[in-house]
């Protein structure tokens, strides 16, 4: 029981703090539109989310769905990626195609990402209502009112 509402509380954190993430590739997005040769980046949310909570997808069929581990003989060791043990992997970044032509070769479109925007803040902000809500509910469960 305690696992299970402990899974979701973590699913939850690893989206609010992944929609942050994205929030600031697309803040970063709109302060560069007027940057000569800025390329528009941003991720796939779903598979970024699916990465960081170790779920697998329909394409993680390679080696029959093992993943290769480094073999660390101390736990203090760094990863494959540098990172420490334990860490969240970074998003894999994808960058836009330009919707129209610049003459600047920049790929913002202004209008695509002000709907990203938005779109990700009201995501943002569910994630947050949920997660409060859930601790609401412990907290109602024991405390027993």
């Amino acid at each position: 029981m305690l696992n299970r509402l402990t899974d979701t509380l973590n699913f939850q954190a690893e989206a609010l703090s992944l929609r942050s993430e994205r929030q600031r590739l697309i803040a970063s997005n709109i302060a560069n539109a007027d940057t000569p040769g800025y390329v528009s980046k941003d991720f796939d949310f779903s598979s970024a989310l699916r990465q960081a909570t170790g779920q697998r997808s329909a394409g993680d069929t390679a080696l029959g769905g093992a993943k290769l581990q480094l073999n660390a003989s101390n736990p203090g060791h760094m990863g494959l990626n540098g990172a420490p043990p334990g860490s969240r992997p970074d998003p894999e970044l994808g960058y836009a195609s330009a919707s129209q032509t610049n003459l600047d070769s920049n790929t913002v479109d202004l209008d695509r990402e002000r709907a990203n925007f938005a779109d990700n803040t009201v995501r943002y902000e569910a994630t947050l209502r949920f997660i409060n809500s859930q601790v609401r509910v412990l907290n109602t469960a024991i405390t027993g009112q």
